[in-house]
């Protein structure tokens, strides 16, 4: 089909809407005819078909196509979420932590027992027995992927604020008159809770 020419496909289209009319002009079209105008009809309908899937109906001289920013990033608008992990709800945190060893991450916290925290340069994992149903995507204000206090972050409650202002409500809010460590949960539309776990206070002091 890469090698159809638009304007061909469109001349075989236009010449079967011409066959179409004068078929259809006819004051009593047999049974024939009639079945012969719908091949005809649905044949012309496919060629238009072809053209316009295949993008063969731009212009001699096209012109780059406008693309519109969203309106988040026309304000500029970011936040500073910390660090990024992913807890795993393990069945099993033995073989669960001998599994993610051999793709070569390292235990660097955790009890051992029920919860274990592994890293593979910059990539946090967190597994958890029978603390939680479901995983849970986690930032961590204030903290980089070593658990060292930024300079410089987005408190957890400022976080919250602007989430709320733009419309999406935490099911497991933070207290925002507080000035210490806290935490608050959202969720996705596809149900996945998104966890906001800050360990440091307020101004990282």
């Amino acid at each position: 089909m890469e090698h159809i020419e638009a304007a061909g496909v469109r001349g075989i289209a236009q010449s079967l809407t011409q066959r179409t009319t004068r078929i259809a002009m006819k004051s009593t079209p047999s049974s024939s005819t009639r079945t012969t105008l719908k091949h005809v009809s649905l044949t012309a309908a496919a060629c238009f078909a072809i053209v316009a899937i295949a993008g063969w109906t731009r212009s001699e001289d096209p012109k780059p196509a406008a693309t519109t920013k969203p309106a988040e990033q026309e304000k500029g608008t970011t936040m500073k979420l910390g660090t990024f992990s992913i807890s795993l709800a393990v069945k099993n945190l033995p073989a669960s932590r001998a599994f993610y060893e051999k793709l070569g991450f390292k235990s660097f916290g955790g009890d051992g027992k029920k919860w274990l925290m592994l890293q593979n340069e910059t990539t946090t994992i967190g597994l958890f027995e029978g603390m939680f149903d479901k995983n849970i995507l986690t930032f961590n204000p204030g903290w980089d992927h070593k658990a060292q206090t930024l300079p410089q972050f987005d408190d957890v409650r400022e976080i919250q604020k602007q989430l709320k202002a733009g419309g999406i409500i935490p099911v497991k809010p933070a207290d925002e008159n507080g000035n210490g460590p806290d935490s608050f949960v959202i969720v996705d539309p596809d149900g996945n809770q998104i966890l906001f776990d800050q360990h440091v206070p307020k101004g990282g002091k």
